[in-house]
């Protein structure tokens, strides 16, 4: 298609501030919408850019074609016995089909089949001017949009996240006409609240974001925005003798609150210092989405990094602003600091009756002393003391009641950890009262002490168990108790660092001890769903194929520990020579097994043998069984494998010459039990008939 058919296309919807934790997936959202609407629309487009301000959405898409393709459309019409009668003489149904095809009858055409001579219509549907369709697609893409919750304004019925003010549609140099959200699109958009030209007007989509920068003194990029954001507050910091405190998170909201983002350095008192940093971290972040600034050491700076939304002619009279905003917020920090202290974690404990945990499933306390038993029960798989360990989940949640962990949530089990050693708790157990948490998200670090480990896994086992247990297990994408985020955290604790227990065994402990019955089939339900969350834990590994994880899945392996050794094995096994002949003997064995209803797991009688080729793999059989023996308890999954693996040439030269299904009764049984104890030996590991090898 000639650049004459085609044009870039610009939309910005301005709106009123947009929620700044929803901007960056929103963008995303209507950029990806509107490319699928065009195409859906058979309208062609290049490369897309998605652009986002606190006070915009916006997309530029290069190259889309002024006119959709003419596209060819053939109708069935009904059979020509029905179209027309004795004389010939078209029938209604063929005058109905015709005047729907836009055509006279003698226009029609005759396609025949093997079903007999039919009518049908040929003809070529003309394309639509672009213009035509935008409009609709750019609706049909805001509609989609990931909005939670929607509002309505002045006195239109239109809903969307935030009042819209404006709408820029604009197809090569020409404005695109139609309404969205009741305004009519047009070429001008509106740049900084104080900085900017109100209004700038856009030439053409090709201006867009480059006349916003200049003349309105708006950076629609959000990379690049936030980009700018990074070096500066980098810059800012290096000067003031450390480096920034940050996440990606914190980037990207600053971004999104930000049109022209500027970089201040302000200062508080260094007797706040003394406050635990993670408190003055959550201060100055979650409350002002300010940037601390840290040492090389690690050690916090009286000192941090704002971003201003603009260029201030009076740079010290922001910096005393924000240095004024934080003050209060870290006295009131400082004030729960002490405070908090002043009274023992353990004080606390009667206390967790008085807060209802979840409706059906007691309170806080009730569900502290659950977890106690659960880890106590748990303490002896990781060499963990089950005192400290009890005594830790018994003071676990005494944290919630704190002043601090009130004022900042995020904070619970990391206060508990301060608290507890302020109060003389052993080290382990204050040590693991911070880690009960973890991890809190993907990627998040895991606990490094036994006892957190164990409570750790004990606080999200019973979060589910209580859960499943309720009758409220996670449906669809709906999970609101973040039982995934908590299955997930078991699985990641159990592998990464190495805790063996027995899963099904510590499933049922839970669920015994919750206070509401469990129905029936939820140990089994829960095993599942946490199985589930291992195998995308290996999926985003990459190196684990699903038949893999489905080989080592049917053996239900009760330990997380046990089912990656297997699965490991597996995967080497697969890189074997012998695999792909084992692997589609086995499927066959269990073929023949399922089909002559065998069940019969006795030994075989070797005076019933009647050819070498049974003698010699019962003999092979025998051998690697007993060589294994000890393999199996070490768990040294691929080492069994491995040896079974000898056995290819036996089973190859059994099948070749031994008719398993004889009409002999005695000898027919006798060769099923040679394949059943053949199978049985791979099922020890695995059922690698789950697999299939295909050597290229």
């Amino acid at each position: 298609m000639s650049t004459a058919e085609t044009a870039d296309l610009l939309v910005e919807i301005g709106t009123e501030e947009l929620p700044p934790g929803a901007l960056k997936p929103m963008m995303l959202a209507f950029a990806d919408g509107l490319v699928e609407a065009l195409a859906a629309e058979r309208l062609d487009c290049g490369e897309m850019r998605p652009y986002a301000s606190p006070r915009r959405l916006a997309v530029r898409i290069d190259a889309v074609a002024r006119r959709q393709a003419d596209r060819e459309i053939e109708q069935k019409g009904p059979p020509v016995a029905v179209a027309f009668d004795d004389d010939g003489m078209p029938t209604r149904a063929a005058e109905a089909f015709a005047k729907k095809c836009g055509v006279r009858v003698d226009e029609l055409e005759r396609e025949q089949s093997d079903k007999g001579e039919w009518l049908c219509f040929r003809g070529s549907e003309p394309g639509r001017e672009a213009a035509d369709i935008i409009p609709g697609c750019v609706r049909l893409a805001l509609d989609k949009l990931p909005i939670p919750r929607r509002m309505r304004w002045g006195a239109g019925a239109t809903e969307f996240v935030r009042p819209v003010h404006w709408v820029v549609m604009l197809h090569g140099d020409a404005v695109v006409p139609g309404q969205v959200f009741g305004l009519a699109a047009g070429r001008v958009s509106h740049g900084h609240r104080f900085m900017g030209d109100g209004r700038v007007e856009l030439a053409s989509a090709g201006d867009y974001p480059g006349k916003l920068e200049a003349g309105g003194r708006v950076i629609a990029d959000f990379g690049e925005r936030r980009a700018r954001i990074v070096a500066a507050v980098e810059k800012a910091a290096t000067e003031a003798g450390g480096s920034p405190v940050a996440n990606d998170e914190l980037y990207d909201e600053v971004t999104a609150l930000t049109e022209w983002p500027a970089a201040i350095t302000g200062e508080f008192e260094e007797v706040y210092l003394e406050l635990p940093p993670e408190v003055i971290v959550a201060t100055l972040t979650g409350h002002q989405r300010y940037f601390p600034i840290a040492a090389a050491d690690g050690r916090l700076l009286p000192r941090f990094v704002t971003v201003a939304n603009l260029d201030s002619p009076e740079p010290d009279k922001v910096r005393d602003g924000n240095e004024r905003v934080i003050r209060p917020r870290l006295a009131d920090a400082a004030f729960f600091w002490n405070a908090d202290r002043a009274r023992p974690l353990a004080e606390r404990c009667d206390d967790l009756a008085d807060v209802v945990y979840q409706r059906g499933l007691g309170t806080l306390a009730d569900r502290s002393r659950r977890i106690a038993l659960l880890s106590a029960s748990l303490a002896a798989d990781v060499d963990a003391d089950p005192l400290l360990v009890e005594r830790a989940a018994l003071l676990g949640k005494c944290d919630l009641l704190t002043g601090m962990v009130g004022e900042f949530p995020e904070l619970q089990g990391t206060m508990g950890r301060y608290y507890a050693r302020a109060a003389g708790e052993p080290a382990a157990v204050a040590d693991a009262i911070g880690e009960q948490y973890l991890p809190r998200f993907a990627g998040d670090e895991l606990p490094q002490t036994p006892a957190g480990r164990v409570l750790a896994i004990a606080d999200k086992l019973d979060a589910l168990c209580g859960i499943f247990a309720a009758g409220k297990k996670p449906s669809g994408n709906r999970d609101p108790f973040g039982l995934r985020r908590a299955a997930l955290g078991v699985v990641r604790i159990g592998i990464e660092c190495g805790v063996d227990f027995d899963l099904p065994a510590a499933i049922a402990a839970g669920l015994m001890l919750q206070p509401v019955p469990a129905p029936e089939a939820a140990a089994e339900e829960l095993y599942d769903f946490i199985v589930e969350r291992l195998r995308g834990w290996y999926q985003e590994k990459g190196d684990i194929s699903t038949e893999m994880f489905e080989a080592v899945r049917a053996r239900e392996p009760r330990s997380l520990i046990d089912f990656d050794a297997r699965l490991e094995a597996v995967a080497g096994f697969v890189a074997n020579e012998a695999a792909e002949s084992l692997a589609a003997a086995n499927k066959r064995i269990a073929n023949i097994l399922r089909q002559a209803g065998f069940d019969d797991d006795g030994a075989p009688d070797a005076a019933l043998f009647d050819s070498d080729a049974e003698r010699e793999l019962h003999d092979a059989l025998g051998r690697a069984a007993e060589a294994v023996e000890g393999m199996l308890e070490r768990r040294r999954y691929g080492d069994v494998l491995a040896k079974l693996a000898g056995l290819r040439a036996a089973v190859d030269r059994f099948f070749d010459d031994v008719m398993v299904m004889a009409d002999d009764d005695d000898l027919r049984r006798n060769r099923l039990k040679l394949l059943s104890g053949l199978r049985a030996e791979f099922l020890k590991v695995a059922d690698i008939s789950r697999l299939s090898i295909a050597r290229s």
